[in-house]
C-alpha cells in the first residue's frame, strides 16, 4: 500500500447497550438506532443481532440490553463518528490489520472531536448555570429558620473538600 493512500472500506463490530422500560421498546429502540445508524453517510450495516431484555437485579422494573452490530465504514472519519454520536459500549475494528491514515484524515478525526468536545462543554456550562439559578431560587423560598441551616450546611460541606484536598 503506497504511503499517500488512506485506508477505505473498514470493517467494524460495535456494541450498543441500553437500559429502560419497557422491555418491548428496549427492542424497537434498537432497531430505530440500527436503522439510523445504517443510513449515516458512508456508514452500512452488514448484520445486527439484538438480544432479548434482560431484568436489572439492583433494579425494579428496569431491563437491559444490547446489540451486536457489524458495520462498514467508507473510511475511518466515519467510525469516529459512529463513535461521538452513537457511544457504542464497544467497538472492535475486524479488518483491514493496518490503517492507513494521510495528515488530511487526521484533521477531519481530530476537527469532529474538538467539534463535540467544544458541544458537550457547551452543554456542561449551560448545566452548571442553571443549577446555580436553581440553587438561589430555591434558597430565595426556603423559610428564614431553613437558611441558617442550610448556610451551615454549605460551610461544612466546604471545610471538608479542602481537607480532601490538604
Amino acid at each position: 500500500m503506497s504511503s499517500d493512500k488512506e485506508t477505505k472500506n473498514i470493517r467494524a463490530s460495535i456494541i450498543l447497550e441500553i437500559i429502560g422500560m419497557p422491555p418491548e421498546h428496549l427492542l424497537e429502540t434498537l432497531e430505530d438506532i440500527i436503522k439510523n445508524i445504517d443510513n449515516e453517510k458512508g456508514v452500512s450495516v452488514k448484520s445486527k443481532k439484538i438480544n432479548e431484555p434482560v431484568l436489572i437485579k439492583e433494579q425494579e422494573k428496569f431491563y437491559t440490553t444490547f446489540a451486536e452490530v457489524e458495520i462498514e465504514v467508507d473510511d475511518i472519519l466515519y467510525l469516529a463518528i459512529i463513535m461521538f454520536k452513537y457511544m457504542p459500549a464497544h467497538v472492535e475494528v475486524i479488518e483491514p490489520e493496518l490503517i492507513a491514515l494521510t495528515n488530511n484524515g487526521w484533521t477531519d478525526i481530530l476537527s469532529e472531536l474538538a467539534r463535540r468536545l467544544h458541544g458537550y462543554e457547551e452543554v456542561a456550562r449551560v448545566l452548571q448555570i442553571k443549577n446555580s439559578q436553581m440553587e438561589k431560587k430555591f434558597r430565595e423560598l426556603l423559610p428564614e429558620e431553613n437558611k441558617s441551616k442550610e448556610i451551615n450546611l454549605q460551610e461544612e460541606t466546604e471545610k471538608k473538600k479542602r481537607k480532601k484536598k490538604k
